[in-house]
Parts: C-alpha cells; sequence; structure tokens
C-alpha cells in the first residue's frame, strides 16, 4: 500500500464530529451601563441567528429575564419591517393588541402594529406606562426602530421600582389611599377627539364603554364630551409581588407639560376644561411640591440610549416606563403591544414575599 493509499484509509475511518452550539452561545448578553444593568442587552452571537425563532425557543428564560430588568434591547438582529415585529410578538407574547382609549396620535402600519405616536418632534414626551388609566392594559409593551433620527428621538426607560423607592413614603401611602383622578376634555379643538379616542361615532358605544370602564362621564354643549376615572398609583406586579409606580398621574399633569405649552393652553381653556389633568382621587388639587417630587423620581432613574436601526426595545410595562426626547429629522419607530391583564386581578397589597428595598 502506498502512502496516497494509506491517507486515504485514514480519512475514510474518521468519523465527523458534530459541532454543538449551546443556546447561551447562540446570542450575548451585556449592559449600556454596568452600574445601572438597565435595560438587558442581547445580541447574536453567532450569524444568521433568527430572533423570533430563538426567542420561540426561549420564551421562559426571556420571560424570567424580563422579569428582572424589566427591560431588553435586542440588537443586530436581521429585522427590517413590522412583519419582523409582529413576528416576535407573537412568539413572545402572543396576539398584539388594538390601540384602545387612545390617548396620543398614531398611524397603523399593519394589523395592530403602530407608530408610536405623531406628536410633535420639537416637543418631549413625560415617561409614563402604557394604558395605565385603562382598566385594561398591556403586560408588554416593544418598540422597533426602523429609521433613528439624525438628531434626538431617544425613547428614554426608567425603572418604575426604583421610582417607587425614591418617592417619600408620605407620598406614596398619600396615593395608595387617594388614589388618581385622570380628567379629560375632548372636542375643544386640541388633542383626540372623542371619536378617534374611542374608535366610534355613536355616543351611546361612547357611554357603554365608559359605564364598562369605570368612566365617569358627561356630555357638554356642541357634542363635547368630559370624562373622569380613578385609577390605583402603585401596582403590585402579579408574577414578582414588587410594588411598582404604575400610572399616568405625573405625565398627565397640566403642570408637566413644558411652559410655553402650559401658558398657551392657559389662554384657552379654564382649569376644568383642560384637555388633560389629574388630581387626587377625591377630586383635591394635588400639590405642586409633590408634583415637583414624583419628576424628581422619574428624571433620577431615567436611561437615555440612541437607537440603533433595528433596535428591538421590549419592556414589561409595569416594571419600565417610557417617554420619548425630542428630535430633528426623519424618525421612525414603531410600536407593539400584547397580553391584556386587568387592573382587578392586580392585588392591593404585596403578594409574593418577593417584594424588597433596591
Amino acid at each position: 500500500m502506498n502512502a496516497s493509499e494509506g491517507s486515504a484509509g485514514r480519512f475514510r475511518t474518521m468519523q465527523r464530529k458534530a459541532v454543538r452550539i449551546t443556546p447561551d452561545a447562540v446570542v450575548r448578553y451585556s449592559y449600556l451601563d454596568e452600574d445601572k444593568r438597565f435595560p438587558l442587552v442581547i445580541q447574536p452571537g453567532v450569524d444568521g441567528v433568527n430572533l423570533a425563532g430563538w426567542a420561540a425557543a426561549n420564551r421562559e428564560q426571556l420571560e424570567a429575564r424580563l422579569l428582572q430588568h424589566g427591560a431588553i434591547l435586542f440588537r443586530n438582529f436581521n429585522v427590517n419591517s413590522a412583519i419582523h415585529l409582529d413576528e416576535f410578538i407573537q412568539a413572545t407574547c402572543g396576539q398584539p393588541l388594538e390601540y384602545q382609549e387612545r390617548s396620543s396620535p398614531r398611524s397603523q402600519v399593519q394589523g395592530n402594529i403602530y407608530t408610536s405616536t405623531d406628536h410633535p418632534p420639537d416637543e418631549p414626551i413625560f415617561l409614563h406606562n402604557e394604558q395605565s388609566y385603562n382598566l385594561t392594559f398591556p403586560l408588554r409593551i416593544l418598540f422597533f426602530c426602523t429609521q433613528p433620527a439624525p438628531q434626538g428621538g431617544a425613547t428614554p426607560i426608567a425603572d418604575t421600582r426604583k421610582i417607587f423607592n425614591r418617592i417619600s413614603r408620605e407620598t406614596r401611602e398619600r396615593f395608595i389611599e387617594k388614589k388618581y383622578m385622570y380628567t379629560r376634555n375632548f372636542g375643544d379643538g386640541f388633542g383626540l377627539s372623542w371619536q378617534t379616542a374611542f374608535q366610534t361615532t355613536d355616543k351611546s358605544a361612547v357611554e357603554n364603554y365608559c359605564r364598562r370602564n369605570d368612566i365617569r362621564w358627561e356630555w357638554k354643549s356642541n357634542e363635547r364630551l368630559r370624562t373622569q376615572q380613578v385609577r390605583r398609583a402603585v401596582a403590585y406586579h402579579p408574577r414578582t409581588g414588587e410594588p411598582a409606580w404604575f400610572n399616568h398621574l405625573t405625565f398627565f399633569n397640566f403642570s408637566t407639560l413644558e411652559p410655553a405649552v402650559r401658558q398657551a393652553l392657559l389662554m384657552m381653556f379654564s382649569e376644568e376644561d383642560l384637555p388633560n389633568h389629574t388630581y387626587y382621587g377625591d377630586g383635591s388639587p394635588i400639590e405642586p411640591e409633590v408634583l415637583d417630587e414624583l419628576r424628581a423620581a422619574y428624571r433620577q432613574e431615567t436611561v437615555s440610549f440612541p437607537w440603533q436601526k433595528g433596535d428591538i426595545l421590549m419592556l414589561d410595562n409595569m416594571l419600565a416606563s417610557h417617554g420619548r426626547e425630542p428630535y430633528s429629522g426623519q424618525r421612525q419607530v414603531l410600536v407593539g403591544m400584547a397580553e391584556p391583564y386587568s387592573w382587578e386581578l392586580i392585588p392591593t397589597t404585596p403578594g409574593s414575599g418577593q417584594y424588597r428595598e433596591r
């Protein structure tokens, strides 16, 4: 047997070994800020990772990480359309939800995928929790950047558990006892019309919605509408038992608006006719110093980062609040919501014993 025959024989007897890639090697975990560790960042560890497929196969692990961190940023995956966002939501959270009882202008892109907001780009949007004023709200909200703005346009986020702990015990207990009232006026030429907000032109349908959702309503002249709803300011997360500052009371309070906007509105409306405003649940005014304290708590916990094209930001809507920074140029960030949950199922006291001061 010559040398070449011997080499061939050895190759014939060799067996191929399968190269196994462990689930942890498929993606990499990191943080934008090692001190805050919020949000968690997940990126592909190998080429060609299908984000929706990986997420579906690791849904339980992903859920645990989201409950721990409150926010996860998926970066550098090959996602580039509303279809990809829809697929990812279905893989992780179920069917995307319709945007109901609307408070901000949005455009429908595909199915239940919308633009994040069509609010004027030069105005900031204060941090809030999506639809916390609704009796049924989404547990999950996901943002997808298809076009980052050339300047500004970040989506700042904050951990609502940490916001809760920054607020003084006296203030927290006052809102736990009194709750807060959200007052809204439609049809005065500012903000959404009631037809857009409730997605109907039928006044009786609006009244039926209000009855079902514990909203007081009053029809004013010229088919204008005023609504009032009392909601809790603190929610104990149904899966962790942790208290979260989960509400719209600071966001919708007139004093949170930019000074120029406040001044313009005061020239147009009396306080009771303001497009949006909040009070204590008994209708009494919230003290300016309390609102200053709340805004400071949000700002101290705010984390902001520039969008990259293809980023998906997944939030536990109860554990992370979000807003928007002003921007210039073209920007598109899409949004989808999932996992409807009812305030009626939220415990009024800590449930799991997992709560600890952070």
